[in-house]
């Protein structure tokens, strides 16, 4: 009988040496790190990419199944290599590389749109799948180096998966909250991508002095970042919004376009000029101020909604022709279906992202361009920036005009930054709000809503813009000059490397109405 060399309860995983794996904690801060690196490329790459392919729903699930096509790739390559390659010498060029690549993904994506936009979609897929990859080839070289004993198996892979998982909530947490509201996109990834190479340096030099490997990385396949909101109350659900349809019960021929509980317009079938909400009255008592009464208009508006204003345009002016951006294709069936939309009174609108519109305009082409595009209460940020108000003054008239519907509460901050925007790019700017909104009555509190920003390069005849407002008692007021000066402070202007719209908002009360 052969003498017992040995016996345990915790056989050791064959072709794995004691004192192979890692620490628990350097495994744990090396997961948690690497899961969140992943996720925050993700999103990042969400606003990097919108100028140029639209902020839509296919540019997310791109953006996404790309991303879990990385995890998928890179788990399962980086486990076959891992049984064939001592592991150690694969993390530190696993950091390295995806970290390299992060840092110049900014300049290699606009350089591509600007000079190659035939390749951008190829490039921007390599962008995302080369970093993910390679951070998600760590996972089961991990998991090798850890597990020492097949008796541990359930408790490392679970333990790793815990910490791998917490790593991704807080990479989209602190991106979606923290980041995009501080550092410009660009910012973000080259600061990642030195992380990374600081990281890669920093195994490599503990792999040189010690013989227990570090490691890095359990990438956690993010099925819940795709979050699904389903909400109630609900006519229509389209691919953006719930919708329904409110008859007003006080006029029959009244409607409400309701988008995720909130109001979005008011359309009366049988009488187009019957104009609800106020903001919409400031909008016409605008346009109405700034061309001659009846005067056809060449018109381009960004967001349709339920088609008001386009609608009051062809009632008040004859042969005007308004070509309409809306993102949601739901929300055209729904202005055909229940809101009474023909094909007549020269109104065309087209299913797309309103930057992605603008751009297909030709230069001088409109008299009048009308923001009023609304993703919930936030404007879509890359319709908000420098190089998309660019667009908006290239594609108007040298008489043209520019007004724009904004929600803003409390200190009022993405409000005061899109008129600091919009004033880089306009000679003429005034904004049409209530006294308090607008810091024209410093007595009362502000309360936020609706304001509209009018914006040309030749004056506009305010006196007569402020006696429409008046006509219409919406109790609106003017800021221009020194007032709107003051009001706008020292607020930044949005580019598309830096547009934090969404964390610029102040929290807003009641979702009632816009």
């Amino acid at each position: 009988m052969s003498p017992v060399t040995g016996s345990s309860s915790s056989p050791v995983a064959e072709g794995t040496p004691r004192g192979y794996g890692l620490g628990p904690r350097t495994a744990a801060v090396l997961v948690f790190g690497s899961s969140a690196a992943v996720l925050v490329v993700e999103i990042v790459a969400l606003r990097l990419l919108a100028p140029y392919l639209g902020l839509t729903l296919e540019t997310s699930t791109m953006v996404i199944g790309i991303a879990l096509t990385a995890i998928a790739f890179g788990s399962w390559l980086g486990g076959r290599i891992a049984d064939q390659v001592d592991p150690r010498r694969l993390i530190g060029p696993s950091l390295g590389v995806s970290g390299a690549v992060v840092a110049l993904t900014p300049a290699v994506l606009r350089t591509t749109a600007e000079w190659a936009p035939a390749l951008l979609l190829l490039i921007a897929s390599l962008t995302i799948l080369v970093p993910g990859a390679l951070l998600s080839a760590v996972t089961p070289i991990v998991t090798k180096l850890r597990l020492t004993s097949l008796a541990e198996t359930g408790t490392v892979v679970g333990r790793l998966s815990g910490v791998g998982t917490v790593g991704a909530i807080v990479g989209t947490v602190l991106t979606g909250f923290v980041l995009i509201a501080r550092l410009p996109v660009s910012g973000i990834l080259i600061g990642l991508g030195t992380l990374l190479v600081a990281g890669s340096a920093l195994v490599e030099w503990r792999t040189r002095r010690w013989r227990s490997a570090p490691a890095l990385a359990l990438v956690v396949v993010a099925g819940g970042l795709a979050t699904t909101v389903a909400p109630g109350g609900c006519d229509t659900e389209t691919r953006y919004h719930c919708a329904r349809v409110v008859v007003d019960p006080d006029r029959s021929s009244g409607r409400t376009l309701v988008l995720d509980g909130v109001r979005h317009s008011y359309v009366d079938i049988d009488d187009p000029t019957l104009l609800e909400f106020a903001y919409v009255r400031a909008l016409a008592s605008v346009v109405d101020a700034a061309f001659p009464t009846g005067e056809a208009l060449a018109a381009h508006h960004l967001g349709g909604g339920g088609l008001t204003f386009p609608r009051y345009l062809a009632a008040t002016r004859p042969g005007t022709r308004s070509l309409v951006s809306e993102i949601d294709s739901g929300v055209v069936h729904i202005d055909r279906d229940q809101l009474g939309l023909g094909s007549e009174g020269g109104i065309d609108v087209r299913v797309e992202d309103g930057r992605l519109g603008l751009r297909r305009l030709g230069a001088a082409s409109r008299d009048l361009v009308v923001g009023d595009a609304f993703g919930g209460v936030s404007v879509p940020w890359h319709l908000t920036t420098v190089e998309a108000l660019a667009d908006v003054r290239r594609v108007l008239t040298e008489d043209g005009l520019y007004v724009a519907n904004l929600i803003d509460h409390g200190g009022m901050a993405f409000a005061r930054a899109e008129v600091a925007t919009i004033s880089g790019t306009f000679e003429h700017v005034a904004v049409v709000g209530e006294p308090s909104a607008i810091g024209l009555d410093p007595t009362s509190t502000p309360g936020g809503g609706n304001l509209v920003v009018i914006a040309s390069n030749r004056p506009v005849d305010l006196r007569a813009t402020q006696a429409a407002l008046d006509a219409r008692e919406t109790g609106w007021k003017i800021a221009t000059d020194d007032d709107l000066t003051s009001w706008v402070g020292d607020a930044r202007p949005l580019t598309d490397d830096h547009a934090p719209v969404d964390q610029l908002l102040q929290p807003y009360g009641p979702r009632s109405g816009r």
